[in-house]
């Protein structure tokens, strides 16, 4: 156990993590020169084309180092707020992290509030100043910044390029130096966290865990404490670049386990693995719950894949354990599920993964937060989906989620950034300085608001300077309406959204408008309207499709033409009530880039 140590990668999303990754496993020769590939790790097509992390990856490296062999556990996380969850799971299975911070760009929201998750799990941070090598960098300036947020000496940080490999020995020297080896006995019961499960076709669910105490055998008979299951441990290893089966994995190590789950419910990741002729006594206390912001419908385009999806989604949990969903039913969509994301990228991603890995089509709806409505009679109801909220007569008042944005930026565009957040309802909380030219801005303001499209539009007007980071403070009273869109006097539950009340008026002119450019044109007039209960607010019409019935008349008298046109209007009245409107997938869609 001496000669082992377990570290993850923690920094602000575009900082350098796999691409030090890559370097790492290049040096300690886990990986050949002829395998070798950017972004080793990332084996989703999504996080190469993207060049973002989605999904933290566990591996085993051997290093000497003074004529001893140690073996090295590095978990890569993700930088993006959306998966912060993640990055929790891999701090709860190490005992020391890097903290990479770019020379170019400084220190970022991100970095400050992964830097927090791993303090409060006492990891050892090694200080890591990368990209040294760009001509834009500004080391001796970047260093102050890292002095200044850890407290640590100039001398403890070490200057590093993933891309040159300039440092990487001696962060692998300062791995070996400064993280301490995992603490635990080899003769206690088996106590061993699962961070990580995916699912493989051909053998089932196959778990990630980390030991913590004794050791586990292959052909062992383990439970899983959370759900009581007891499984054979056909198949037991370690992570090398390939899962590498072994007939023991000992105490601190990582490793791997198959034992023929075909169950998605049965792994949960959090859970604590044990011998059943030895369990121990408590379970590990792992990461955080994870706690959905952002819920939206996601229905399948043809209702007969209903049963199709749900088996995707389940295999998607496995692999994605902060996706969250419960089945519900739309007027306008059929049978389709209640997702709970953890941000606007999550739910993209997660739409991606489903139409890529399981080849399902999907709709998904507007997103929205959650909100309690307190009504007259004392009782409380939680809000996820608009349609949920009672009869606005019943209603006392509403309470929204609100959140404390963290947003660092220069401090040219500090006056775009306050009037982008002022226009969200945001209240300035707090203002620093962290440099001459970089300040911190935090604000308090609605979940709700940010959902949309805030974290593009704050990239645009800071002209992609400004770093966003949030957390969720708590509840507070406001005065919300529930805002309905109605295409030829039909409601369609699908687009309706609860919203501030100053907000309604524009929003719901700006949808209208948005469908008339969207909804293709049909042989009948289509009204849309934007409501707030019977009170119409806003409204557009897409035009009809006439023919000219007059067309074959000529000359003659006008009663000969009215004759004509009244029964084409008689037609046209007709089908209008008959007729039912289609409506594009682009049109749920629009509603979150109102703004462009």
């Amino acid at each position: 156990m001496k000669e082992i140590r377990n570290f993850c990668i923690i920094a602000h999303i575009d900082h350098g993590k796999s691409t030090l990754a890559d370097r790492l496993l290049e040096y300690t020769g886990t990986i050949s020169k002829r395998d070798m590939q950017d972004q080793v790790l990332d084996d989703m097509d999504l996080e190469k084309e993207r060049g973002i992390t989605i999904k933290s990856h566990a591996i085993q490296m051997d290093y000497k180092f003074n004529d001893t062999k140690y073996v090295l556990n590095l978990i890569d996380t993700p930088g993006h707020v959306d998966f912060s969850y993640e990055v929790s799971r891999s701090i709860a299975a190490c005992e020391g992290a890097l903290l990479i911070v770019d020379a170019a760009q400084g220190i970022q929201a991100q970095t400050i509030s992964n830097l927090y998750l791993a303090l409060e799990h006492d990891l050892t941070i090694i200080p890591i100043l990368n990209k040294i090598d760009l001509p834009s960098a500004e080391p001796e300036l970047v260093k102050d910044q890292i002095v200044d947020l850890l407290g640590c000496k100039r001398e403890e940080i070490i200057s590093a390029s993933g891309k040159t490999g300039e440092g990487v020995m001696d962060i692998l020297t300062a791995v070996v130096e400064r993280i301490p080896s995992p603490k635990g006995s080899e003769t206690e019961p088996l106590q061993a966290l699962i961070f990580d499960s995916v699912f493989n076709s051909f053998r089932g669910i196959i778990a990630y865990y980390r030991i913590y105490n004794g050791s586990i055998k292959k052909g062992d008979k383990v439970k899983f404490v959370n759900t009581g299951m007891q499984y054979n441990a056909d198949e037991i290893g370690v992570l090398r670049l390939k899962q590498e089966p072994r007939d023991k994995v000992m105490t601190g190590d990582v490793g791997y386990i198959i034992s023929g789950i075909k169950e998605a419910r049965e792994v949960k990741v959090g859970d604590t693995i044990t011998n059943v002729a030895d369990p121990c006594t408590d379970i590990i206390k792992g990461f955080e719950d994870v706690k959905p912001m952002v819920f939206a419908g996601i229905y399948p385009v043809d209702t007969e894949d209903f049963e199709e999806l749900r088996k995707s989604m389940e295999k998607l949990q496995l692999n994605d354990a902060s996706l969250t969903w419960e089945p519900e039913s739309s007027a306008a969509l059929g049978f389709g599920f209640r997702c709970g994301f953890l941000g606007m990228l999550h739910m993209e991603i997660v739409q991606e993964r489903l139409e890529r890995e399981f080849n399902m089509t999907v709709i998904t709806t507007v997103p929205n937060v959650s909100y309690i409505a307190y009504k007259t009679d004392g009782t409380n109801v939680i809000v996820n989906n608009p349609s949920d909220l009672p009869d606005p007569g019943r209603i006392d008042y509403i309470e929204e989620p609100y959140i404390k944005a963290n947003i660092i930026t220069k401090s040219e565009f500090i006056g775009p950034v306050m009037s982008l957040c002022i226009e969200k309802r945001g209240q300035i909380v707090g203002q620093n300085y962290l440099t001459a030219d970089r300040v911190e801005l935090i604000f308090e303001m609605p979940l709700g608001e940010v959902v949309f499209d805030f974290f593009d539009r704050l990239k645009s007007i800071s002209k992609g300077y400004a770093s966003f980071d949030y957390h969720k403070t708590g509840m507070k009273a406001s005065d919300l309406v529930k805002l309905d869109i109605l295409l030829n006097a039909e409601p369609v539950d699908a687009l309706s959204a609860l919203i501030h009340r100053s907000n309604a008026h524009s929003f719901g002119k700006k949808i209208c408008e948005k469908l008339k450019e969207l909804i293709p044109r049909q042989q009948f007039e289509i009204p849309i309207q934007a409501a707030i209960g019977a009170k119409i607010i806003a409204r557009e019409t897409i035009r009809a499709i006439r023919k000219d019935v007059t067309a074959k008349c000529y000359g003659g008298d006008i009663s000969r033409k009215r004759k004509l046109l009244e029964k084409q209007k008689e037609g046209k009245k007709k089908m209008k009530q008959v007729g039912s409107v289609e409506i594009p997938q682009s049109a749920f869609m629009a509603v979150l880039k109102l703004n462009d």
